[in-house]
């Protein structure tokens, strides 16, 4: 059993804090499980849910990431075996440095990001590898969903059905409905830096740049949820990916959106509201887009009023034996049936669950090796397993192989 410490408190810290009490309470994985934020209110919350829906009982804390006194103290005082890093992007170098320091096992699931430019890579957490390497520490990047599970989706295909790749589409789509004219369905700052950023892809061995949401595609998605538009748009995952994948010739991802969330991202993004860089104003220096965030719903909020399903997953164009094949490999997760269960839309639930299967992986040494790792790069079976055990079964099926790309 290992002890656990989560940092942030939102929608998907929440999640979780619900998911390893649940493995605490089926497979004894956990033996002490810590959720603290800047907020230690909403940690409280979190703790009065999980008290009342599993019967389990979590400690809480408080922190501010931003802070390395207090992140060193934290884990000094808590001494936990594996941190879950569930904070905002801009936090990951801080965290990472105070689990070296202290001698804990870091899982995260988003790539670090600077505060003032919008670019998603890995190579400032690729650079610790040494370090962790050198303290017997794992470090895993990306335990969400996409980066995440769309990362052991492509492993799993590459292990069980091709044997090159030569086409990855990773497709997400949320076709859920909260109702309301414009909000965001995780961190309003990191949502609208991700979806106005340049898009790219990978096409024979290089990165093509694109106009943000200029390139589109229309997408069938299953179960009922139909076929949707999809923009391209950048996507940290793919960045490891087409250093691992076996053949890989192109890669993209897609994201669907509503009319009615781009129509109000043109609109703000015209008046100056979606800028990264601070603006004077009235004698303080303020940054549009967090100002913005503040007047946006809180995520977290959406949860009883969201309907529908989303859709994440990969379609894979490759080689089995010779010939070529296509397979899509997803999983549906349904609004409602997540807010029933922990009080979380399915957004926060599909980047929790496999926070929550990461963090157990390492902790029980099934993923667990000296170093810096992405997702791929470990044996997809006991992770899949566990995913679907704990709230998001997946499906494979085989589609016709297009005769052009």
């Amino acid at each position: 059993m290992s002890r656990i410490l989560i940092i942030g408190a939102g929608g998907v810290g929440s999640v979780v804090a619900h998911k390893c009490a649940q493995a605490m309470r089926r497979e004894g994985v956990f033996s002490h499980i810590v959720l603290a934020s800047r907020t230690l209110s909403k940690c409280d919350a979190v703790a009065a849910s999980i008290s009342a829906r599993i019967g389990a009982r979590i400690a809480t804390a408080q922190v501010d990431a931003d802070n390395p006194a207090q992140l060193r103290a934290l884990l000094k005082e808590t001494k936990p075996d594996v941190l879950c890093n569930v904070a905002l992007p801009y936090q990951d170098l801080a965290i990472m440095d105070a689990c070296l320091e202290c001698g804990v096992h870091y899982v995260d699931t988003a790539n670090y990001e600077p505060r003032d430019t919008a670019r998603f890579e890995y190579k400032w957490q690729w650079a610790y590898a040494d370090r962790f390497r050198e303290a017997n520490l794992t470090a895993l990047l990306g335990s969400g969903f996409d980066p995440g599970v769309t990362n052991v989706f492509a492993a799993w295909v590459m292990k069980h059905e091709l044997d090159e790749v030569r086409v990855l589409d990773i497709v997400d789509c949320n076709a859920g409905d909260h109702g309301l004219p414009f909000a965001t369905n995780f961190s309003p700052e990191i949502n609208i830096r991700e979806v106005t950023a340049k898009g790219r892809y990978w096409e024979r061995g290089e990165w093509i740049e694109t106009d943000p949401l200029s390139w589109s595609m229309d997408f069938p998605f299953p179960e009922g949820i139909g076929t949707k538009r999809c923009y391209l748009l950048y996507h940290e995952e793919l960045e490891s990916l087409v250093r691992h994948l076996k053949g890989i010739v192109r890669a993209r991802f897609w994201m669907t959106f509503s009319e009615s969330y781009l129509t109000h991202l043109k609109v703000l993004g015209n008046v100056g509201m979606t800028r990264i860089d601070p603006v004077r104003f009235q004698g303080c220096d303020i940054v549009p887009v967090q100002f913005l965030a503040a007047l946006l719903p809180d995520p977290a909020s959406l949860g009883p009023r969201t309907r529908g399903k989303t859709c994440i997953g990969n379609r894979m164009q490759g080689l089995r034996g010779g010939k070529e094949k296509t397979l899509y490999i997803y999983n549906v997760c349904d609004h409602e049936a997540c807010y029933a269960e922990v009080g979380s839309q399915a957004i926060s639930y599909t980047t929790g669950v496999p926070a929550m299967v990461g963090t157990k992986l390492v902790a029980q040494g099934v993923w667990r090796t000296p170093g810096v790792w992405n997702m791929e790069q470990f044996d997809p079976d006991p992770f899949l397993q566990d995913l679907a055990t704990y709230g998001l079964p997946w499906q494979c099926q085989e589609l016709p192989t297009p005769t052009a790309n």
